[in-house]
C-alpha cells in the first residue's frame, strides 16, 4: 500500500505542478473551430501526441521514436514496454485481462490466430495504435480494447533504408538485418521491406510437485531444468500503390512471414517422496509459414463521399515433432500440422451531411477454415488408437454490418456513435461428429468527447459500448490431449496435471463497458491522463476440471479440462499515464531546458467472478495494480542519448474454482540503451534488456493438498544495431 500511495502523489505533483505552468502560459493558437466536422490527415509531421489529441474517440498512437529507441528486433518487445500493456507468454493484454479480450489488428483487420508477433520486425512497423475501447467500424471483440498494428505504406520519394543488428542471450551471438526499398515511379509506389532474425536463448526452469497416492502415502519432488532454444526467420511486406487520379487509389499490400525453430530441455530430478510422474527431457522442433494478401481501392467522388472496398485471403501452417525421453529411450513422440485458410471482404460508403455529420456505412465478411492433425504415440505405440492421424477441423463463417456517425454538435462538443451487428456460425468435425453453433451479437457504442478550451488542449472523453469475446477456433475443435505425465490411459491421472477437450457449443461472452477519461496536453509536448472503466461480463469463459468416464479414449475415468460458458463477473480500473519533459512536468526540481524526458504509467484492476466466492475471485490472470517508468536524457554536448525504462507488477492470487487456486509471483523488466547518431543518415544503438532478471513464480494447489510450484528464470539480452539511410 505505501507504493502504491507514493505512485499516486508522484502523479498528483506532477500534474499539479504541469497544471500551473500551463496556467502562465499562453494557449497555442489555431484555427477557430467551426461547425464543419474536422477531418484529420496523418503525416510524418504530426507527433504522437498531436495524432492522440485529434482522435475522434480515445488512443494511444506510438510511431517510429517509440519502435526505434531500444533497438528491438521483435514487435513483441517494443508493446511489453508500452503503458497499460503486460504479455501473456508473447501475446499481450490490456487491463491485465487476458490475451483473448484484446483485439490483435493487423491495418484494421483481425489478426489470425497465433499470429507470432514476436516474429515481426518493427521495421516493417508505420506505428502502433492502442484503442481501449471499440468503434463500429472495426470488430466489436475488444472487450480489454484493440491493439492496432500498421504496416508501412508505400512511401512518398525513394527510400532506402539498412538496419543490421547483432544480440547475445546465450551461448553465442544472433544476427538480424532489414532493407527496406522505397521507390517511385509518377502514381506508381512500391515498398519492399524485407528482414531476416534469428533467436537463441535459454530459461532455467524448477518445479516442485506435491500429492498423495490413492493409499495417501506423500508424493514429492523437485524437477530443475535447462531449456534451450533457437530459430531463424523471415519477413517480407511488399506494398504496391497506384494513384489513378486525384480522387482514386488502388494498392496491393502483402505480408509473408516464415520461420523453423528447435528447443531442447534437460531435468535433473531429485525425489523426496513416494513414485512422481515427471517430466522427460525433449527434444521440440518445427516451422511454421504465414502468407496475407489484399486488395484495396478508395474512390473519393465528391469532396463528401468517399467509398473503399477491400478483398483479402491469407493462409497459414504450422508444424511440430515433439519428442520426450525417459531412462535413455524415446517414450513419446507427437506430430502435429496445423493448417488454416481465409477469405475476407469488406467496403464502406462514407459521407458528410450537412457540414457536421460523417456517416459511414459497410460491411465485413469473413470465412475461416482450421484443420488440425496430430499422431502421438509412446514406444511407438499410438496413444489413441484410432484417433491419432485423424483430420480435425473447425470452420467460421463471420458476417457483419455497421453505421457509424460522426458528429460536431458544437465547437466543443464531437460524438461518435455507432451500431454493429455480428453473426458468427461456427461447425466442428472430428471424432465422427459433426457439431454447429450460430450466435448473433448486437453492439451499439457512443464515444463523447469534450474540449474544456477552443485549442482542444483539455479534453474530457466518455464511452459507452458493447463488445465480446469469440472463442477461438482451436478451443472449438472436439479432439482431446492427454496429459503428458499421464499417457498411460489406463489409469488415472490428478487435478493438477489434467487432459484437455475442446468445446463446439461455446458461446461468445458479452461485455457492456463504461470508459471516462480526461486528458490534459502540455505546450511542450506532454501529457497527462486519468481514467476510469467499468466492464460486465457475461456467459464468461474459463477451464472448467472434472473427473469424468471417456470411453472413447481412456479406459479409466481421467481428470480433464474443458472451456465452458462458467459464469458473469465484472472489472474495473483506474488508469495514470504522466510523460513529458522534466523541466515541464516537473518545474521544481529540473531546469526547463534540461533534455530530459519522462514517462510514467499507474494502473490499478479490481475484478470479480460471480459463481466463485471471495477473495481473490478475479478474472483469470489480473493483477491488482501495474506500474511504468521510463526515462530519456539527449546530451547536449555529444549526439549521444541515453534511457531506460522499468515495469512491475506485484504477486497476487486467483481462485480459478471452488477448490483450486494459483499463486502467481511479481515480475519485473529493467531495460537500458544508448544511441550514438553519427549524422543524418547513420546512428548506433546499444540496448540491454531483462536486467536483473526476476524469475516468474506460479503456485497452482487446491484443497487436497496437492501442490504444483514453476519458476522460469530468463537471460540478460544485449543488442547492437546500426541503421543507414543509402
Amino acid at each position: 500500500m505505501p507504493r502504491l500511495v507514493t505512485g499516486l502523489l508522484i502523479f498528483g505533483a506532477g500534474l499539479a505542478t504541469a497544471q500551473a505552468q500551463e496556467t502562465g502560459a499562453n494557449l497555442e493558437s489555431g484555427p477557430a473551430p467551426g461547425a464543419k466536422l474536422e477531418r484529420v490527415e496523418i503525416s510524418s509531421r504530426q507527433t504522437d501526441t498531436e495524432l492522440r489529441r485529434r482522435a475522434s474517440t480515445a488512443k494511444q498512437v506510438y510511431g517510429r521514436e517509440e519502435l526505434d529507441k531500444f533497438g528491438d528486433t521483435n514487435v513483441a518487445d517494443v508493446l511489453q514496454r508500452l503503458p497499460g500493456v503486460t504479455m501473456q507468454g508473447n501475446a499481450p493484454r490490456l487491463r491485465g485481462m487476458s490475451a483473448g479480450y484484446t483485439q490483435i489488428l493487423i491495418n484494421g483487420d483481425p489478426a489470425p490466430p497465433g499470429f507470432a508477433l514476436d516474429q515481426l520486425d518493427p521495421t516493417l512497423v508505420e506505428r502502433i495504435e492502442v484503442s481501449k475501447g471499440p468503434t463500429a467500424s472495426q470488430s466489436a471483440q475488444a472487450v480489454a480494447g484493440t491493439i492496432n498494428i500498421i504496416l508501412k505504406d508505400a512511401p512518398k520519394r525513394s527510400q532506402r533504408d539498412l538496419r543490421l543488428s547483432a544480440a547475445y542471450r546465450f551461448e553465442k551471438p544472433t544476427a538480424s538485418g532489414s532493407f527496406t526499398l522505397g521507390e517511385k515511379w509518377g502514381d506508381l509506389s512500391l515498398s519492399l521491406p524485407i528482414s531476416t532474425f534469428q533467436w537463441r536463448g535459454q530459461i532455467d526452469s524448477e518445479s516442485h510437485r506435491q500429492s498423495l497416492a490413492d493409499n495417501g502415502a506423500p508424493i514429492d519432488a523437485i524437477q530443475k531444468g535447462d531449456n534451450r532454444y533457437q530459430g531463424q526467420g523471415i519477413n517480407l511486406g511488399p506494398v504496391l500503390t497506384w494513384r489513378i487520379s486525384e480522387d482514386e487509389t488502388l494498392s496491393w499490400q502483402s505480408f509473408v512471414q516464415s520461420g523453423a525453430w528447435n528447443s531442447t530441455t534437460g531435468y535433473r530430478n531429485q525425489v523426496l517422496a513416494g513414485s512422481p510422474a515427471l517430466d522427460g527431457d525433449t527434444n521440440n522442433e518445427g516451422g511454421w509459414e504465414f502468407a496475407r494478401s489484399r486488395l484495396q481501392w478508395v474512390n473519393n467522388f465528391s469532396a463528401d463521399e468517399r467509398v473503399e472496398l477491400k478483398a483479402g485471403i491469407q493462409a497459414s501452417r504450422g508444424r511440430f515433432d515433439n519428442q520426450s525421453q525417459g531412462a535413455g529411450a524415446m517414450q513419446q513422440r507427437t506430430l502435429g500440422d496445423n493448417r488454416e485458410t481465409s477469405l475476407t471482404q469488406s467496403g464502406n460508403y462514407t459521407r458528410l451531411i450537412n457540414e457536421a455529420h460523417s456517416l459511414a456505412l459497410g460491411w465485413d465478411l469473413e470465412l475461416r477454415q482450421r484443420e488440425e492433425t496430430r499422431d502421438a504415440s509412446v514406444q511407438g505405440v499410438a496413444l489413441i488408437s484410432g484417433l491419432e492421424g485423424q483430420v480435425f477441423s473447425a470452420q467460421v463463417q463471420k458476417s457483419a454490418l455497421f453505421v457509424q456517425d460522426e458528429w460536431q454538435l458544437s465547437p466543443q462538443w464531437s460524438a461518435t456513435l455507432g451500431l454493429r451487428h455480428e453473426r458468427i456460425a461456427t461447425q466442428s468435425t472430428g471424432r465422427e461428429i459433426d457439431l454447429s453453433n450460430t450466435s448473433a451479437v448486437l453492439t451499439p457504442m457512443l464515444h463523447v468527447a469534450y474540449k474544456l478550451d477552443a485549442a482542444g488542449k483539455d479534453l474530457v472523453r466518455a464511452s459507452l459500448t458493447r463488445s465480446y469475446k469469440a472463442p477461438d477456433i482451436s478451443t472449438l475443435l472436439a479432439r482431446p490431449t492427454p496429459n503428458a505425465l499421464y499417457t498411460a490411459l489406463s489409469q488415472s491421472n490428478t487435478v493438477l496435471a489434467p487432459d484437455s477437450v475442446g468445446n463446439p457449443a461455446l458461446r461468445p461472452e458479452l461485455a457492456t463497458g463504461l470508459d471516462l477519461a480526461y486528458e490534459k496536453y502540455l505546450s511542450g509536448g506532454g501529457l497527462f491522463s486519468a481514467g476510469i472503466f467499468y466492464r460486465e461480463i457475461s456467459d464468461l469463459v474459463r477451464g472448467v476440471t472434472s473427473l469424468q468416464a471417456n470411453p472413447d479414449y481412456a479406459t479409466a475415468p481421467r481428470w480433464v479440462s474443458q472451456a465452458t460458458n462458467f459464469s458473469s463477473g465484472r472489472a474495473a480500473g483506474l488508469e495514470l499515464e504522466l510523460k513529458g519533459r522534466a523541466g515541464e512536468l516537473l518545474p521544481v526540481l529540473f531546469d526547463a531546458k534540461m533534455p530530459l524526458s519522462l514517462r510514467s504509467a499507474l494502473n490499478f484492476y479490481r475484478s470479480e467472478v460471480d459463481t466463485l466466492p471471495g477473495p481473490d475471485n478475479r478474472l483469470d490472470g489480473q493483477q491488482p495494480w501495474s506500474g511504468t517508468f521510463g526515462m530519456d536524457y539527449r546530451f547536449n554536448s555529444m549526439p549521444l542519448t541515453i534511457g531506460g525504462n522499468f515495469a512491475f507488477t506485484p504477486d497476487f492470487v486467483t481462485r480459478q474454482t471452488l477448490s483450486q487456486t494459483l499463486d502467481q509471483g511479481r515480475s519485473r523488466s529493467i531495460d537500458m540503451f544508448a544511441r550514438w547518431t553519427v549524422n543524418d543518415k547513420a546512428s548506433m544503438r546499444l540496448a540491454l534488456s531483462n536486467i536483473a532478471p526476476l524469475a516468474n513464480e506460479s503456485l497452482s494447489s487446491n484443497s487436497s493438498g496437492a501442490s504444483v510450484y514453476n519458476a522460469r528464470l530468463a537471460r540478460t539480452g544485449i543488442n547492437f544495431s546500426t541503421e543507414i539511410k543509402l
